[in-house]
């Protein structure tokens, strides 16, 4: 029995040292991806691996790593100039890069200038500047925080760029402006750096079930609230997006590439995709991205490297980085890497190491490949930009879109959108009644009365293209499978009405709208002796309630409507009655003028409590409106996006307390206890629970018993919300 043992015993070691021989053999600097180690150098400008002290592929580095080689790179080189267009939630600072030579540095603005003169419809001498000027090239990497490899690679590519010193990239500099975002999602790419230099071996751990290769909910592909960043480019919700939309738009380029990976089996995917296709592109589009596409399979042909076209990824919604760049006259494209969740190297199922070095390389090899193009043809591009920025070329046979201005709810955040999108806005000096206009909502024609102050957006612009992708009530679109969205008409998103116009009219007079709009809050007739009220359809009420909520006031809402001195106010009214709240009579009027500016909500002050019309103001269908306490679950099944979109909705817009809430710690005997080492919470201390969008494990999630407990809880009071599958 002794002796087998110890053969047993002596068979597992050697297994293992086998095991380990084999992962310790992984090389993760393959001599195979050298980046492009024939040229010249200049010595004064430091590497990547210079600064950082290690080869790009060892291991992830930190964004404030990246920034500070980014930092020594421009003041060591006249070619470069960092600039910081924005910040993150998390208080990282978010950077571009503008590469070109030294001599056009030296007079970049009015390179710039000159190059907004191809948009300007009254400037005659286009053709000068398209013999003359350079092509405007950008690229945008990592906006998905754990799609990391981009980041690296924009390292590589910013060194190549300005320490190179052979006669074609200096070629290139000359025709070339190129504008690298070397980081769009900072906060988190750091997220998922950070964890997985926490369970990194060290010996790589090339099987896919290691540790290494599944990041925790909610992984580092989402900004800090969990947003997917790659579906807002248009709406800028989040000061990521604004930042880089924004910065855009001080460039227009002729050329984007947005950088992505996707699963570590999947091969490289370059240009052209697939449909359905937003058909009011210029013609030439696909063609052009086709060259591109061409230029990175040149590349990958000579290296053998792995790659695919055509077979997959649309171009349909706006708000992507490949699409958004398409409708401001750019050629947009998209680069997919595989290598999600791969760590710094994974056995593929076709039995290949893929390293991280290998996804770096890739990136770069396209990065390059693409500039060169670019500058190859210089003037194609920029006769492409001149055409799809002309508006006497558009496709689309809207001449003007209507948007009248005294609406409640978000027509001020669509104009806000609108404007900082580079989209001319004006709105009617006074009321006028058009012909021929389509509603939004019905599709019918008919005539309309508009009030002074309606919005006008009209066609005839160099932004028509992108207004149309946005605005359209009906895209057309091709028969096939979409990849993400299918619809998004911002009007109808908005729950605006709105009308459009087919027909060439004469509009009214018009003045330009140079500032977005902003709801101006007010409190009126703040010494008023009985009570204040808030109509709840105005935009930000919630957030008006949360900060009453928070300063103590003890606030009612009416659940009929009623009417007051010439004006009707719906049931969800919120009343503040003085006689309820004596102990804040000496502060009232300061904490409601306080709080009407902050949330740009109209407050209106009653000496009377009897209405006109309708329920009084402390009637008995008005009830007490007590600040809730609420718990949102987390972590799967729930769908990390959905959660974001609550998180963010209470604690941005409402400024609501939410309690995030694990299911991980979800005890499965008992519901109402959440918690675990760290003390418990029980359901019963909560008077909302919300359920974000879930898959089929949140039958498993609420077994039998759990699921008693929880309608013991509702039919005691508590509030169940279950939005999307949930």
């Amino acid at each position: 029995m002794t002796r087998l043992k110890t053969t047993f015993l002596t068979s597992i070691f050697f297994l293992l040292l086998f095991t380990f021989s084999l992962s310790a053999q992984v090389d993760l600097l393959p001599e195979r991806f050298q980046f492009d180690p024939q040229l010249n150098y200049d010595p004064a400008i430091p590497s990547p691996e210079a600064h950082l002290g290690y080869q790009l592929g060892e291991t992830f580095s930190l964004y404030a790593h990246v920034v500070a080689y980014f930092e020594k790179l421009a003041t060591s080189s006249d070619k470069i100039i960092l600039s910081k267009y924005g910040e993150t939630y998390e208080g990282r600072p978010l950077i571009n890069l503008v590469i070109t030579s030294a001599e056009n540095h030296q007079n970049i603005e009015q390179i710039r200038e000159k190059h907004f003169q191809l948009i300007n419809d009254s400037y005659t001498n286009k053709e000068e500047l398209i013999n003359s000027e350079p092509v405007f090239t950008s690229m945008s990497y990592n906006i998905h925080g754990n799609e990391a490899s981009s980041t690296e690679a924009a390292m590589q590519v910013a060194y190549r760029l300005v320490a190179a010193q052979d006669e074609e990239t200096q070629k290139v500099l000359n025709q070339s402006v190129i504008i690298l975002y070397i980081c769009i999602n900072p906060d988190g790419r750091d997220r998922y750096a950070y964890w997985y230099q926490t369970v990194a071996r060290a010996q790589p751990a090339i099987h896919p079930r290691d540790l290494e290769h599944y990041a925790p909910w909610p992984n580092g592909r989402t900004n800090h609230y969990w947003f997917d960043l790659n579906r807002d480019w248009v709406w800028g919700i989040h000061p990521e997006s604004r930042g880089h939309t924004t910065e855009y738009q001080r460039w227009m380029p002729q050329v984007h590439v947005d950088y992505h990976e996707q699963g570590y089996n999947s091969n490289y995917f370059t240009m052209p995709g697939t449909t359905p296709r937003n058909k009011l592109l210029p013609d030439t589009y696909e063609a052009l991205s086709d060259t591109f596409g061409m230029a990175n399979v040149k590349a990958f042909d000579k290296y053998q490297l792995n790659y695919f076209t055509r077979e997959a990824f649309d171009f349909f919604y706006p708000g992507y980085g490949s699409s958004y760049p398409s409708t401001m006259g750019a050629i947009g494209m998209l680069t997919e890497q595989g290598g999600i969740g791969a760590g710094r190297a994974i056995e593929t199922d076709d039995d290949y190491i893929l390293t991280f070095r290998q996804r770096i390389f890739d990136h770069y090899t396209t990065s390059i490949a693409t500039i060169k193009k670019s500058a190859e043809h210089r003037k194609l591009l920029l006769r492409y930009s001149m055409d799809a920025w002309n508006p006497a070329k558009k496709k689309s046979k809207t001449f003007a879109y209507f948007l009248p201005a005294d609406q409640v709810g978000y027509i001020n955040d669509v104009i806000a959108m609108l404007l900082r999108q580079g989209v001319r806005v004006d709105r009617l000096k006074q009321s006028a009644r058009l012909m021929g206009l389509k509603s939004y909502r019905t599709g019918q024609t008919s005539a309309q009365e508009l009030p002074a102050g309606t919005f006008v957006i009209s066609m005839d612009q160099p932004r028509h293209l992108f207004i149309s992708s946005i605005m359209d009530r009906n895209m057309i679109i091709e028969d096939s499978v979409m990849y993400d969205m299918a619809t998004w008409s911002a009007p109808l998103a908005y729950n605006l009405d709105a009308f459009y116009t087919e027909q060439m009219i004469r509009l009214p007079e018009l003045e330009s709208v140079t500032a977005p709009p902003q709801t101006e809050g007010k409190l009126i007739n703040p010494n008023a002796n009985y009570a204040y009220v808030i109509n709840w359809h105005q935009r930000h009420a919630p957030k008006a309630l949360a900060k009453l909520w928070e300063k103590g006031y003890r606030v009612r809402a009416t659940e009929k409507s009623f009417a007051k001195d010439g004006k009707t106010y719906p049931p969800g009214t919120l009343v503040i009655l003085k006689g309820r709240n004596r102990d804040k009579m000496e502060n009232i009027a300061d904490d409601l003028g306080a709080i009407a500016t902050q949330t740009g909500v109209v407050i209106e002050g009653f000496h009377s409590g009897r209405a006109d019309k309708g329920i009084d103001l402390a009637s008995r269908d008005s009830r007490p409106l007590k600040q809730p306490k609420v718990a949102l679950m987390v972590e799967p099944p729930f769908s990390t996006y959905t959660c974001g979109q609550i998180y963010f909705l209470f604690d941005q817009e409402t400024e609501l307390p939410v309690e995030r809430i694990r299911t991980s710690i979800l005890k499965q005997t008992s519901l109402p206890r959440f918690g675990q080492r760290y003390g418990y919470a029980d359901l019963n201390d909560y008077d909302v629970l919300i359920l974000p969008g879930g898959g089929d494990d949140l039958e498993k999630m609420f077994a039998k018993e759990s699921l008693e407990s929880l309608k013991e809880w509702v039919r005691n009071g508590g509030v169940l919300i279950a939005t999307e599958s949930a």
